[in-house]
């Protein structure tokens, strides 16, 4: 098994994992994303989010889940696809996969210390943020890198800069 594949977890494994990063107390990040083409903005994203902390888990939505929150054309890579990925930045130490169109059951499950989302959201429009604070934790927003989207990567290999 390569290095990546050793970061992809069920969420019985992932709790398991989870569980033993905390006890030892190290503090979990979470986030969340499809992450259907990766690009500079998603690195910086989830490099800063690993800084918060002492472990970055990924939440990935699955390809249904992508799907009904994108559209039928979406996603352009399958989900085994992007979670490999995601498993290979030296900053992400778990990644998990969700069907749920928001990781709020994730988040429940998983009892983040720090829950983590770009600065496009306030914390009020966080999913999960009142469960993270409930328990002590604490909710934060990262700038994002202007100009840089998954959309705006599929219009321009479409040819259509104006979306």
């Amino acid at each position: 098994m390569l290095p990546s594949q050793e970061k992809i977890f069920t969420l019985p494994q992932l709790l398991t994992k989870v569980g033993e990063w905390q006890a030892q107390g190290q503090k979990v990040v979470f986030t969340n994303g499809c992450f259907d083409i990766v690009h500079i903005g998603h690195v910086d994203y989830l490099e800063r989010a690993r800084l918060l902390g002492d472990k970055l888990v990924v939440g990935l939505n699955t390809d249904q889940s992508v799907s009904r929150i994108k559209g039928p054309s979406r996603p352009l890579q399958d989900e085994m696809s992007r979670i490999r990925v995601m498993a290979s930045f030296w900053f992400v130490d778990a990644v998990v996969l969700f069907d749920q169109e928001t990781p709020l059951e994730l988040i429940k499950a998983v009892q983040p210390d720090i829950l983590v989302k770009g600065d496009d959201y306030t914390l009020e429009n966080i999913v999960g943020h009142d469960v993270v604070l409930a328990k002590g934790g604490t909710v934060k927003t990262i700038p994002l890198v202007k100009g840089y989207s998954t959309s705006q990567v599929v219009a321009k290999i479409l040819g259509d800069q104006h979306s």
